[in-house]
């Protein structure tokens, strides 16, 4: 009989310590928070915190969630965050440039065969003869902000046909909403939209797409950085953010990184990672499904676009003379970057 309780009473001791085991693993995790947006784009984000590989990585991770691209890399500037992702944007590259962001990783990019971004005109325009984007010269086009990613998108498709974007009016009107509105209200001829934001308007009042910017001009959309200071004082914590984000990349590839004709071909785990986006973006699954950007699998960068995209923005007086990628773009965390300049 004794020998009975006393093994009721080690089973009993073990069990009671299993808690204690788990709160010493969890007080051995770093902690670290991201800035972000919640759209497909930091997907890989999303499924690495559900399937644990932030933690088997030895990071205790928390997001801080924003709503416009600026705020995350001001977020990372100011110390409210540890790691940012959004879309570069003019405003980025001179924060980066002035030694306050380094990219360490790629977010999303503009792929041929991925609809992400459409470039479209409203039923006026076309029935005035806007049938391309040749036509858009003397158009008033919609947008975010001056510097964003939707302006920078307008310019590389402009230049690929051939239109000088001086000819074209930009007109940032700072929200979705009030894009929708003058698109609706017919006071721009045109708009650049996200997928899911143009297949509504399309529903409501129609409209006429003329280009997926990534079938136009694929190009380097976003990237994941972090604040100098931080890959100088805590590296390992870099490399530990690196390893969780590299394996939700690859499972976000997985599930989704096929296509045909425009159209994903869903992969192992599809149904898995399609519902982690849907609950963490609030969204239903097909709409998810429908704006899913792509992804490297190994968080590569287009570094040679990079350097593109600023020369561009200093070409229009948007990004300081002197700012130089080299000097905020950190490839030691990923390899096999792609288009490094020599």
């Amino acid at each position: 009989m004794s020998k009975v309780r006393l093994t009721r009473r080690a089973a009993l001791g073990a069990m009671a310590a299993v808690p204690l085991v788990q709160a010493a693993r969890a007080q051995d995790l770093a902690k670290a928070s991201i800035a972000l947006l919640r759209l497909s784009s930091s997907g890989p984000v999303f499924i690495a915190l559900e399937k644990g590989w932030f933690k088997e990585a030895g990071l205790d991770l928390t997001i801080k969630d924003f709503t416009a691209a600026t705020q995350p890399p001001l977020a990372v500037v100011s110390g409210d965050a540890d790691f940012g992702m959004t879309a570069f944007t003019a405003g980025f590259y001179n924060l980066a440039a002035k030694g306050g962001l380094k990219v360490i990783a790629a977010q999303s990019a503009e792929k041929a065969g991925y609809p992400l971004v459409a470039i479209a005109v409203t039923n006026a325009a076309w029935d005035a003869g806007v049938r391309s984007i040749k036509d858009l010269a003397g158009r008033r086009i919609a947008m975010t902000t001056a510097g964003s990613s939707m302006h920078y998108s307008i310019e590389v498709v402009a230049h690929k046909h051939g239109v000088d974007t001086k000819s074209i009016t930009m007109v940032p009107l700072n929200s979705l909403p009030n894009m929708a509105a003058a698109f609706k209200g017919g006071t721009v001829d045109g708009a650049i939209w996200p997928v899911t934001t143009w297949r509504q308007v399309e529903a409501e009042v129609g409209g006429h797409l003329l280009a997926w910017v990534g079938d136009e001009a694929p190009w380097q959309l976003g990237g994941v950085f972090t604040a100098p200071k931080t890959i100088a004082e805590r590296r390992p914590l870099v490399e530990k953010f690196i390893a969780g984000y590299v394996r939700g990349a690859a499972a976000y590839d997985t599930a989704f990184g096929k296509r045909e004709n425009g159209k994903i071909v869903p992969g192992p785990g599809y149904d898995e990672m399609l519902a982690i986006l849907a609950a963490a973006l609030k969204q239903t699954p097909a709409l998810v499904a429908a704006g899913l950007p792509f992804i490297d699998p190994q968080g590569r960068l287009d570094v040679g676009d990079i350097h593109k995209q600023v020369q561009l923005w200093q070409s229009q007086g948007q990004v300081a003379r002197d700012a130089d990628p080299r000097t905020f773009v950190d490839l030691t965390f990923v390899k096999g970057h792609f288009n490094v300049p020599g």
